[in-house]
Formats: structure tokens, C-alpha cells, sequence
């Protein structure tokens, strides 16, 4: 059997009016809205939701909170459940059955949910999202090619990766995050990797990682 015959279709879909939101839950039996919000939290969020993807089949609607807020009220509105970002709320037959929101969007949350209530795949799925690395990967070249100081380069490497809301697998972001750990670990933050200054010689590091994203 080939690889393609093997993989699965994730279903991920923008949703940006009501209308949309209303067809994609009539459409699915079960299904999720996962709200996008404007920094990391979003980032660590949906990588965790997307390794369930994997071997779970759960079509997956995500709201742009700030470009499509409209679609964003209209589930506050049908569902009942209070607006954060990002946030995961499980439906079946256009219900919700499950929410839970920003560091708390967790492998222990989500798990027993997953096993309890969505289908498993008969094969693994391929989570294909719109975001690449490539912003980290010229801001690695500039700092290796001698353009900025490791001052300069670790200031706007952590203010990329905290205003970074793109829908990312897991694999991405603890790549992307073990530089310098989690910029708002201090605020209860759940991916804090150890203090950067012990980690040894930062090109190397930097190094490393252009090498592992490719």
C-alpha cells in the first residue's frame, strides 16, 4: 500500500461569517471550533489539538477571532460558553459537549474527550495548516551571517514567537520554542524548557535548529 493510500484528509476549515459556522456544524455530526487568537497560546494550543487530529477523524472549523469576529460571537451566542482565545469546543449533531481554553488546551484535557467521544482514523492523518517557518528561518540566516548580536537576535526571536498565532503542529512549535522556551512562562505558561543561558553556544543551537526545520 502506498504512503497516499495510507494518509487520511484532515478536514480543517476557515470559518468566517455565522453562515459559514452554521453550514460547517450541520455538515459534521461531530466536530470542533478551534478560535484563533493573536499570540503563542494559539500556536501551543492548536499543536496540541493536531497530534489527536492524527488519529482521530474530528473535522476542525477555525475563527480567526480578530479578522472574522462576527463568526467568533455568532458560536458565543449559539453556544452559551463565554469567548477566550484560543479556545476548542467538541460538538455532536451541532451541540457543544466539551470547551476548554488557552493553557489549559492540554494532552491530559484532551485525551480522555478524544477517546470517549471523537472516532478513530482507520489510518494516520496528515495535518496540512496555512503557516510556515519561514520568518524564523531568515531571522536564524541574518543572526548566523553576522547581522545581528546575540542581544538583537534573541529580542526579536521572542517577540516573533509571542505574537505568533499561526496554526502550528506540535513538532513545529516545541521546535520553534526550544530556543528560549516560553516568553510567558512566568505567567502560568506551560512550555517554559529550561533557562537559554545554560543551553550552551547559541549559533550552534540556532544552527541546529535551521537544520531540523528544513
Amino acid at each position: 500500500m502506498t504512503q497516499a493510500a495510507q494518509t487520511e484528509a484532515q478536514v480543517l476549515v476557515p470559518l468566517s461569517t455565522p453562515e459559514e459556522v452554521d453550514e460547517f456544524l450541520k455538515t459534521y455530526p461531530v466536530a470542533a471550533v478551534f478560535k484563533a487568537g493573536t499570540c503563542h497560546k494559539t500556536m501551543q494550543g492548536f499543536g496540541v489539538v493536531e497530534t489527536f487530529l492524527q488519529n482521530h477523524d474530528l473535522p476542525v472549523g477555525f475563527i480567526r477571532v480578530v479578522d472574522w469576529r462576527p463568526a467568533s460571537n455568532h458560536v458565543t451566542e449559539v453556544t452559551g460558553i463565554a469567548h477566550q482565545s484560543p479556545q476548542f469546543i467538541l460538538f455532536q449533531q451541532g451541540q457543544p459537549k466539551f470547551e476548554v481554553n488557552n493553557w489549559d488546551i492540554t494532552p491530559e484535557a484532551l485525551g480522555p474527550v478524544f477517546e470517549q467521544l471523537v472516532p478513530a482514523r482507520s489510518g494516520a492523518a496528515q495535518v496540512k495548516t496555512e503557516d510556515n517557518a519561514e520568518p524564523y528561518r531568515r531571522l536564524m540566516r541574518d543572526f548566523l551571517d553576522g547581522k545581528l548580536s546575540d542581544a538583537m537576535f534573541q529580542d526579536r526571536y521572542v517577540s516573533m514567537f509571542r505574537d505568533d498565532a499561526s496554526l502550528r503542529s506540535q513538532r513545529e512549535f516545541e521546535l520553534l520554542s526550544r530556543l528560549f522556551g516560553d516568553p510567558d512562562a512566568y505567567h502560568g505558561g506551560l512550555h517554559q524548557l529550561g533557562a537559554p543561558q545554560s543551553r550552551g553556544d547559541l549559533k550552534a543551537r540556532v544552527q541546529d535548529l535551521l537544520n531540523e526545520i528544513g
